[in-house]
This record gives C-alpha cells, sequence and structure tokens, in this order.
C-alpha cells in the first residue's frame, strides 16, 4: 500500500462525544442561545476534528506550495514565469502580504517547491524551504496532459509528507499557493467537478483584461476538450489539467485529516486542491475550515461543491494563504469563547424563563 492510501485509510470522522460535550458546554453558556452563532458553530467543529473540548489551536503554519505551469506559454496570465521565483525570495526574506498576515497570527510560513521553473538550491542547502521538486514546472495542458498519473500520485504523497513533517510541532495548518498562471488549472478542475461553464468559473487572476479574459477561457476549454479527465478519478483530474502545487495542497489537506488536525483552506487555488482532497476522501471535508470567498468568482462555486460556508468574505485575491492566516485567529476565537467562557452555573448567573 503507497502512502496515499494509507493515508486515505487513517481518515475517520470527526468524534462525536467531543463534539458532543462542546455543544452541551456552548447550550449553557452566559449569553443568549448560540449568541455567538458561526463562532459557536465552529468550535464545535473543532472539538470534534482534535477530540478535544479544549482543542489545541496555538501553534500555527501556513504552507505555501509553489509550482509553475506549461500553460502560462498560452498568454493566460499578465505577469511573467520568474516571479514566481523572485516571489519565493520575497516569503523567504519575510515582505510579503503572507509574512505580515502570518505575524499577526503568530504562525509560520513555509515555502514549499513543489515544482518551480527556477533554481532555488540555495534556499533549499539554507533550510529556508523545503524542497519536494517535481521538475520545473507542469507541462502546457492545451497540447498534452499536465503531467503523468505517476507524477500526480508522487504530487500528493509530497504534500502529505510535508503535512507529517509538520504535524509533531502545529496543532492547526493552512493552505497557501504560488504559481503564476496556476488560476487556470484550478478553473479546469472546478469546472469539471461541478459541471458549472468555464466562463462561468475562470477570472481575471492577476488584473488581466476582458479579451485576455477571453483567451484565457478559450485556453482552458481546449485543454479540458483534448485531455478529458475523468470526474470519477480525481488522480487522472490532477494528472491531466492540474499542477503540482495544487496536487501538494490536496496531499497536505490529507496528511492533516489523517491526523485529526483542523486545515484552514485559503483561496481559489487551494479550494481546487481541496476538491481533489475530498473526490479522493470525503471524510477529509470533516477537517476542513474555508477560511474565506476569494473575488475570483469561481471560488464560491467551489466553496458550494465542497459545501463549506467561508469564514470571511473581504474581496482578498492575493493566495499565498493570506485568507488562511487571518481565520486562524478566529478560530482562536472559537476556542476562547469553548474555554474561557463561563457557563450560568459556573457564573451563578440566572437562565432566561422558559
Amino acid at each position: 500500500m503507497n502512502l496515499l492510501a494509507s493515508t486515505i485509510k487513517k481518515i475517520t470522522p470527526q468524534d462525536a462525544d467531543a463534539r458532543a460535550l462542546a455543544r452541551a458546554r456552548l447550550e449553557q453558556l452566559t449569553m443568549p442561545y448560540w449568541a455567538l452563532g458561526r463562532l459557536m458553530d465552529l468550535a464545535e467543529d473543532l472539538a470534534g476534528m482534535t477530540g478535544s473540548i479544549r482543542p489545541p489551536v496555538g501553534r500555527k503554519a501556513v504552507v505555501t506550495m509553489a509550482g509553475d505551469h506549461g500553460i502560462t506559454e498560452a498568454g493566460v496570465s499578465k505577469y511573467p514565469q520568474e516571479v514566481t521565483v523572485q516571489m519565493i525570495y520575497n516569503f523567504v526574506n519575510g515582505g510579503a502580504g503572507i509574512n505580515a498576515l502570518a505575524r499577526l497570527a503568530g504562525a509560520r510560513v513555509v515555502v514549499v517547491d513543489m515544482g518551480v521553473a527556477g533554481n532555488l538550491d540555495d534556499l533549499v542547502k539554507a533550510g529556508k524551504i523545503i524542497s519536494k521538486r517535481m521538475g520545473p514546472g507542469t507541462r502546457n495542458m492545451v497540447i498534452g496532459q499536465a503531467m503523468s498519473r505517476d507524477e500526480a500520485v508522487r504530487a500528493l504523497e509530497a504534500g502529505i509528507e510535508v503535512a507529517l513533517e509538520l504535524g509533531s510541532s502545529n496543532d492547526i495548518l493552512g493552505t497557501g499557493d504560488m504559481g503564476i498562471g496556476n488560476t487556470s488549472p484550478s478553473a479546469a478542475i472546478i469546472n469539471i467537478f461541478s459541471g458549472v461553464p468555464v466562463s462561468e468559473i475562470a477570472g481575471r487572476g492577476t488584473g488581466i483584461d476582458d479579451g485576455q479574459l477571453s483567451h484565457k477561457v478559450a485556453m482552458i476549454e481546449k485543454a479540458i476538450q483534448l485531455n478529458k479527465p475523468d470526474p470519477s478519478d480525481a488522480v487522472d483530474v490532477l494528472a491531466k489539467v492540474g499542477g503540482f502545487e495544487i496536487g501538494g495542497i490536496a496531499g497536505l489537506i490529507l496528511g492533516a485529516a489523517s491526523m485529526k488536525k483542523p486545515v484552514l483552506i485559503d483561496g481559489f487555488i487551494s479550494t481546487a486542491g481541496a476538491l481533489i482532497a475530498a473526490h479522493l476522501a470525503p471524510t477529509a471535508l470533516e477537517y476542513m475550515i474555508a477560511s474565506h470567498r476569494s473575488m475570483e468568482k469561481g471560488h464560491k462555486i467551489a466553496l458550494d461543491c465542497l459545501g463549506k460556508a467561508p469564514l470571511l468574505d473581504l474581496d482578498l485575491r492575493l493566495g499565498e494563504g493570506t485568507g488562511a492566516a487571518l481565520a486562524m485567529n478566529l478560530v482562536e476565537a472559537a476556542v476562547r469563547i469553548l474555554t474561557e467562557v463561563a457557563t450560568f452555573e459556573e457564573a451563578a448567573v440566572s437562565k432566561a424563563d422558559k
């Protein structure tokens, strides 16, 4: 049994007893019934995920998976591919959006080279990033499949390995991405699993104009028609129209779920990875928290496919894990409500009349 299969086998449902204990406490807190709404829902979920009514969430990491994409050759992005490498150096130097928001949340930023079209050996040797490198980016899915099936499995297993490596020192993980052109494979994945037309999913990404958007939609449609991904086989979908970092994100989610650790899903690209994970192991959904809804119009469609309501809606469209980092503060808030607010009995406060 390979790592992917053994990891999927370890993913089991949330702890029903812990959920019940958490709900019983939340229902008795010194406030009108369920007055803190979805934060209380989240607290109950966290208890179920971790198997504890004092869910550990203090040690946090955002994992930014990086990879390049052959479809950039088809002119689907506003920025050149070398920006991916340049941004990785920015992450390492602490100057990116994810660094600022992760510092606020008290989270580590872990950068993983899943397959960037550039040399990052100096950062790997210095221990500043993790290398799970599959190659210098995927192939152009407009002229053939993005990767082989074996490569797709390797990408998933690389993400699992990262989750397992981080699991002993972190209570909660957040997903993030970096890769010029990655909204195109993400839109393709969401189209295949949702059946919604590409034109209603693909957005402007890094800021393309109307003409460029029409071209992008046409290229994604061409790739899907050429490669004919099988929606009943998530590995086939990933191989034919996915990305190395999208596979890494999916694997990270599966690895976290196998360890019963909550995982905060970031934006459009991360949610495409979450769809791959959910189709490989539906029970993994029980460990996913949708951090936010991005400005990419297909993100809501993807979240609906997962059956997830986002915690935040702030018109974010950066990726990197920024939404996941922001939502980590809400996760801590939910745990504080569960563990620090007194019950009516503890505070000797009279309950409302029935």
